[in-house]
């Protein structure tokens, strides 16, 4: 895991197309705003667990660790979210 320090406005770009800035910072909260292509899947961690849990009950076969998220994006059209 690559760990960065940055400030208010400051930026972080990833693979070139995808730019995370820091919009704010609050105690405990940071706001980050994600600029990607469309076809870049971007998903808070909590809605990829419980997309995770509702494929499982539905029987989807994904066998996945948490840090493969891989498997999930391609389940999580076929799965809603309530």
């Amino acid at each position: 895991m690559l760990v960065l320090s940055r400030k208010l406005n400051e930026k972080i770009v990833i693979d070139g197309n995808i730019v995370v800035t820091i919009v704010k910072v609050d105690r405990n909260t940071v706001r980050l705003g994600i600029e990607a292509p469309r076809e870049v899947q971007v998903m808070r961690e909590e809605l990829v667990r419980q997309t995770l849990e509702e494929a499982e009950t539905e029987d989807c076969n994904l066998d996945t660790e948490p840090q493969d998220y891989s498997l999930v994006f391609q389940a999580a059209d076929s799965v809603v979210i309530g």
